[in-house]
């Protein structure tokens, strides 16, 4: 509790005031890395792999951007540092510990913007969302990674939507989900989708006690490598219960 203590106080400092509230869901989020740190590993390490597969072959790497870097542990940003000139990473948050670790490594050529990627405020205001559409005004981008975003956009946007009493959350997900991946697939460089597209709870005799559909609906893109991602091993959300995550690779 002393250590999350502090990385509040200290994320709280080198955070927008409109992105503080945020800080708490992303404390959660590195609390739990850590406790699950050996079951993601093999999904972490998968994630790692299709970045350094989709970059081997690529002739310019000037500039390339990560969405949803969030903790840093399933993009080898060590090797994307190394690979160009500038990388730009972009969440809501990003913690202390991160920033910390990026001047440990003396990875100079890193950017941190601090950025709403859901497009809910556009969809709210009756717009069409272009979350991505600042992208236009990154110079020299030859590479843009969504890094297990998408579905994260879904959760998070709902817990505000039912928490606000709006009367059709499915419709406005769906409509931000479309809006990123079309977002993602209209640039003119090479592009990266790791996305987890849907999960099944169950307990230790493989019963099924909960799943759902994270793209709420919207057609999933054709994956070049999928696989599972226990997000929530046993133990994590209950003795005798597992969350399992779909993740594909784009």
């Amino acid at each position: 509790m002393i250590l999350e203590a502090i990385q509040y106080a200290a994320t709280t400092l080198v955070t927008p005031r409109e992105f503080r509230p945020f800080i708490r869901s992303s404390l959660g989020l590195w609390g739990r890395a850590g406790r699950c740190a050996k079951a993601w590993s093999a999904h972490e390490e998968n994630c790692h792999a299709f970045i350094r597969e989709t970059i081997a072959p690529m002739k310019q790497r000037r500039t390339a951007v990560v969405l949803g870097s969030g903790l840093l542990r399933d993009v080898p940003i060590v090797a994307l540092s190394k690979s160009f000139d500038t990388v730009v990473l972009v969440d809501l948050v990003h913690l202390a510990s991160v920033r910390a670790w990026i001047r440990t490594k003396r990875l100079s050529n890193i950017r941190l913007i601090s950025r709403d990627l859901s497009g809910l405020a556009d969809a709210l205001a009756g717009n069409d969302p272009e979350p991505l559409a600042f992208l236009r005004q990154v110079p020299y981008l030859d590479l843009v990674v969504s890094a297990n975003i998408v579905s994260q956009i879904g959760v998070g946007c709902r817990r505000h939507l039912e928490h606000s009493s709006h009367v059709a959350p499915d419709a406005i997900i769906s409509q931000l989900i479309r809006a990123h991946l079309d977002g993602l697939s209209a640039q003119p460089c090479k592009t990266v989708l790791l996305t987890d597209i849907s999960y099944e709870v169950t307990d230790r005799q493989g019963e099924v006690t909960e799943a759902d559909d994270l793209f709420c609906g919207v057609p999933v893109p054709q994956a070049k490598q999928s696989w599972d991602w226990p997000v929530a091993p046993f133990g994590e959300i209950g003795r005798d219960r597992q969350a399992v995550h779909r993740v594909i690779a784009v």
